[in-house]
């Protein structure tokens, strides 16, 4: 099993006004709203970032996971899709340490399973192996022509403990930890010390930069240095 990649970073918001937000400022193609979401109490928004994916998830009723996630602790990194090229081996993996896959489907061109927040940590980690490998149903069709340049360096999860939970992250991957970090084949994965397990700052590397800083500064974003922060992440864009 090689190492995962990072394949789309979520965001759970009160509004979609969020999407319509980061579209503006990031320089985003326009989004895919997919209808799956409703079986999860949500709507939704998903943009293509070279051939990974922003998404922004709004629950529509009180019963929503999303809606007790806001409620709990406030908007903010909601779930992390890794892309994983032997799905019978990781969930195997999985199922042996005792973390629950609360989530199961395979379809034709992509497997998936979610595992449990409570057993893993940090933030929803779903696994997903996609056929072919560079396809991405939760896309949408045509997703490639909607995309924008750029993509995902990585994103930094607080916890209480970020040396247990970087290790508990690395079994599920069959990776080993350094330093509270987690090398992906696209993207690092960073554990910090705080309060809670959350998932606080997305990585992104595009093209212009300055452009989407000043965009941000017009839509009265927080912006500090080259960090931007919307709906309680913090976009880190590289130099």
């Amino acid at each position: 099993m090689s190492p995962p990649r990072l394949r789309q970073l979520v965001i759970a918001a009160n509004s979609l006004d969020t999407a319509d937000a980061l579209r503006h400022v990031l320089g985003l193609g326009e989004p895919f709203p997919d209808p799956g979401v409703k079986e999860f109490g949500l709507v939704n928004a998903v943009f293509a970032i070279g051939d990974q994916f922003l998404e922004v998830v709004v629950p529509t009723v009180d019963a929503a996971p999303a809606r007790r996630f806001i409620d709990r602790g406030g908007e903010g990194g909601y779930m992390a899709i890794l892309q994983t090229d032997d799905m019978e081996a990781l969930r195997s993996r999985v199922d042996g340490l005792g973390i629950r896959r609360v989530w199961n489907i395979d379809l034709p061109d992509i497997s998936a399973s979610h595992l449990h927040p409570a057993d893993i940590g940090g933030a929803i980690v779903s696994v997903d192996e996609p056929r072919p490998a560079g396809s991405w149903r939760w896309g949408g069709p045509g997703w490639r022509e909607r995309s924008a340049p750029g993509r995902f360096t990585g994103a930094i999860v607080e916890t209480p403990d970020p040396d247990e939970l970087a290790r508990k992250w690395g079994l599920v991957f069959g990776l080993t930890a350094d330093k509270g970090r987690l090398f992906l084949a696209d993207a690092v994965l960073h554990f910090h010390e705080g309060p809670a397990d959350r998932m606080i700052e997305f990585g992104l590397d595009l093209p212009d930069a300055d452009a989407v800083l000043s965009r941000a500064k017009e839509k009265d974003l927080p912006v500090e240095g080259r960090s931007i922060s919307v709906a309680g992440i913090t976009l880190n864009l590289a130099v």
